[in-house]
Parts: C-alpha cells; structure tokens; sequence
C-alpha cells in the first residue's frame, strides 16, 4: 500500500507528468485540492473514490489535520490512494506537511513533482522569468504564512535588494503590504507588474501595472504575482488561440474522444468530455460477427462505415490473409485509420463520407474488384452498429448485390452525472459526431440545457441536430474529426466578429453561409 503526494501542475492537463497520468490511470482513490483542473480527474477510473478537500479562500474548508487523517485511513486500506495537489507538492502546498504525518503513521509514500504555478503561469502569460543581461534570477516567495505566527518570516525588504524577478505565490489579499515593503527595500514604484489568474487554463486572466499601483487593480485568488522587467514582456501565445476561453462539451463515447478532445485542445478550447453513448457488446455477444468473419472470404467486398465496426471486425480475423480477394470499402479516413492499424489497405473510400457517396463509386458485381480481378461472389458484408441507416445496404441491394448485415456493436445511453451537468451549464460550444449522440443527449438533458452554438460533423448528424429541435451553429463540410474543430474554430471566430460592427453597432451573420 503506498500513497502517492502528485502534483498535478498548474491547472492545464497537457503539464501533468506521465507519472502523474499512470498513477491516476490506476487509482482507487483520488483526493484532491481547488487547484486541480476537473479534467483531470477524468483520468482516473471511473470506479474510484473521489473526494474533494480543496480550501477555498474566506470560505469553509477541510482542515489539514483531518487531510492528514484522511490520508492515513485511507492508506491503511491497501487501495492505490493519489493525493493530487495543485502545482508541485512541495512548493508552497503542505505536501511535507502530509508526508511527515503518513510517515509518523508508518504508511509508505511517494512524491511524484509537478510543475509549479511559479513558472508555468507566467509562460503561458507571456512573461519570461528570467531575461538574459536583464533578469538573471528569480525568487519564488508566499504571500500567504501561516495566519497562527506571531510575526513575518519573509524579509521582503531583502528580497527587494537581491534583484532578478520576484515571483509571489498566494499574495492578492497581502499584496498592498507587500509592494509597500518592496518599495521601501529600493525597489521602483513603477517597476512593472502582474498578475496571472488561473494560469495555463482556458480562463485565464492576466492584470499588468506596477508595484505601486497593482494592487488597486479588481484582483482575485488564485493569483501569480510577478514582479520585475520581464513583467512588462508581453510574448503572448496562449490566449491567441483560436478557441482560448471557450468550453467545448465533446460528446464521442469514452473510447473515441481522445482524439477529438487533444484536437480542441491545442486550439486552446476547455473540453468537458460528456460521452452520451457507450460501445457495448451486440445482444448475441458478437457470435454472428465471428461467423461471419470466420467465412469472410467467401465475400467480394466487406465495407466498414465507422470505426467501431472496422475494430470490432479486425479483432475476430486471425490474419489478413483471410481477406485475400476480398474488398476493403471504408467511410471516412477515421475508419481507415483503424484498418491501417491493423496493415489493412483499404480499396474503396468516397470523397464525401456518407453512404450515398460510397454508393455512387461502389461496382457493381459484374465488375471484378481491385482485389479480386478474375471474378466476383455478388456477397458483401457490411458489419456495422444494431442501429444504422438503411440507406447503403438498400442502395447495394437494387445494384444486385446480395448484401449481409451483421451487428459488431450497440450504442446504448450513457448517464450524465450531476458534476458535469453543472459543466455543462457553464459551456459555450458542443459537438456532435454522430446522430445517437445527439439523440441521446437530448434524451439525458433536454433541448434547454444545451450550449448555444451547436456542431455537426456532417449532414446526417446535422439533420439530427434539426430534428431534435436544436439550433445548428454549424456543420463541417469535411466530415472528420480535423473538420469538425476547424468549423468550430471558424463558428467561434465569426460568432465574435458578428457581435460587434466596426461602428460599435451589432450586426447578425449567418454562421452556416
């Protein structure tokens, strides 16, 4: 049994280590501060106990000796406990504290470092904490002592005269104090300032002034407080992205929204992961899928129209050289993709991926196939979910094709827990990649508590998306995933040129023209 004092970083899930990651991949417990993006918590599974013991400021909090006891009980448990921890453990966040107290209890422990606010709030704010010739060093200092000391153990009058950067740590409801004593050890009153507000997350706000005046300034906690020349830089990166300060619901199933999620990610969107449907086993366990992979040669063409059906297929074939003579159709490249995986090449993809398409190059069975040129069966098989259009098996069907439907998977409704209801709340953009997504989503929440700017992957989607009574922001002309986060970049752009006209009038846009 060990319990493991994570940091988890700064707040944007892309800096936790991967030791981080591993250990909360395997946690039967996660106990965890304010400071912890929720995201993160996504990572562990969804078995584990989660207890939340964050202090929030003037407001009621969980005192660190019943963390300690906490920790201890549930250490003595034998389950993998993960303490996650704002920043880095050890940095201003009583990580020692709760080591000595597991140490004292006899219950092994580990410190898994994280990158700390100190560093990492201002360098996504623009502000390097050291310059070369200018800012040579940097001092890291609380704001926040123990409120039970008689006095000030920080000598900011020193700190003043070392020089370099000062970077402060929990200091807005002392800061006016401590620029007075800053100024009075030498430095500047104009000496630039700022200070960074949830840094490295999609919220993140950034107050430049100087030391004298920045503390009149509406300031709020959490805050990075830095202090020096490099202060007044201004290389800003982050909040130039696309979709900076905007939360986007992403509503694939768990196994598919990775992708997705790390797309909307690097264009700077806060994604909330509601998966509303989940890929379970067909009722008959997948005993026709075997069969009917067990015969696949007896095929001209096997066609796959989504990725589940294409790793659902792949899994039943010993190798492929079961498919030899045999053709591979596919709709969209992320179903290719899947084939790939597997060293499968596909032999037929439309240009649009939608089944009509795939019907207006499909052969017809007088035609050989590619991987089959001597002759054909007239047999296609398409496996696919329990639920699915008629359209492609109807339309091969009328070329003459004798066609045979199996079901790989089923799409069944996820539970929407209240957590992410209240996520959603707060959200302002939502995609959907498929028309049971947008059912199911409906069904779980209602038409009233969905985003305002809705997403389609493409036209059956976006038609589910009317149909539902939703209002489409948008609908992705590439039916991809790359599609679907460039249309809502592009939606999100025009959303706020729309709002505002040069003259300072409001003027309307179509978003879908």
């Amino acid at each position: 049994m060990t319990v493991y004092l994570v940091g988890a970083g700064p707040g944007d899930p892309g800096l936790l280590t991967v030791r981080a990651a591993e250990l909360l991949a395997r946690a039967d417990v996660v106990i965890y501060d304010r400071l912890s993006a929720p995201g993160l918590l996504d990572l562990a599974p969804a078995t584990a106990e989660r207890i939340a013991v964050g202090k929030v400021p003037r407001g009621p909090s969980v005192p660190q000796t019943e963390i300690n006891e906490l920790l201890i009980d549930r250490g003595q448990s034998g389950l993998n406990v993960v303490r996650l921890k704002g920043g880095d453990p050890f940095v201003f966040a009583r990580g020692a504290e709760e080591a000595q107290a597991l140490s004292d209890a006899g219950i092994p422990y580990e410190v898994v470092p994280g990158i700390t606010s100190a560093i990492a709030a201002p360098a996504y704010a623009g502000i390097p904490v050291t310059l070369r010739y200018s800012s040579t060093s940097f001092t890291v200092v609380t704001g926040h002592e123990d409120p039970s000391k008689l006095q000030t153990q920080v000598n900011w009058e020193a700190i003043a005269r070392v020089g370099g950067t000062i970077v402060i740590l929990m200091g807005v409801s002392h800061l006016q104090q401590i620029s007075q004593r800053l100024i009075a050890g030498g430095l500047a009153a104009n000496t630039p300032a700022a200070a960074v507000r949830w840094g490295t997350r999609s919220d993140q706000s950034v107050i430049r002034s100087t030391l004298a005046e920045l503390h009149q300034e509406p300031l709020q906690a959490p805050c990075t407080i830095v202090v020096g020349e490099v202060a007044a830089q201004d290389l800003n990166w982050f909040t130039n992205r696309p979709l900076f300060g905007q939360q986007v619901v992403v509503t694939r199933s768990t196994e598919q929204a990775g992708e997705l999620s790390r797309q909307l990610r690097d264009v700077g969107a806060e994604v909330i992961e509601v998966p509303t449907i989940e890929i379970q086993d067909p009722v008959d366990n997948g005993l026709a899928l075997r069969d009917a992979v067990r015969r696949v040669s007896e095929f001209d063409w096997v066609v796959l129209t989504s990725a589940n059906a294409a790793r659902r297929f792949c899994s039943e074939l010993r190798d492929g050289r079961d498919l030899f003579g045999v053709g591979l159709a596919a709709i969209g490249p992320g179903t290719a993709a899947v084939l790939a995986e597997y060293h499968l090449r596909v032999d037929l993809m439309p240009e649009e991926f939608v089944a009509e398409s795939l019907l207006d190059i499909f052969p017809h069975p007088s035609e050989p196939s590619t991987a089959d040129p001597i002759g054909t069966s007239g047999l296609v098989l398409i496996p696919r979910a329990e639920i699915a259009r008629e359209v492609l098996p109807a339309g091969l069907r009328e070329r003459g094709w004798n066609v045979e439907v199996v079901t790989a998977y089923r799409t069944v409704p996820a539970p929407i827990s209240e957590e992410l209801r209240e996520r959603i709340a707060q959200a302002q953009v939502i995609t959907f990649a498929s028309a049971s997504a947008v059912n199911n989503y409906v069904a779980a929440m209602g038409r009233d508590q969905t985003p305002e700017l809705v997403v389609a992957i493409g036209p059956i989607t976006a038609q589910a998306v009317r149909d539902a009574g939703l209002e489409l922001g948008a609908e992705s002309s590439r039916h991809t995933i790359a599609g679907l986060v460039q249309t809502t970049c592009e939606l999100v752009g025009l959303r706020a040129k729309s709002a505002q006209g040069p003259d300072g009038a409001i003027v309307q846009a179509d978003p879908l023209s």
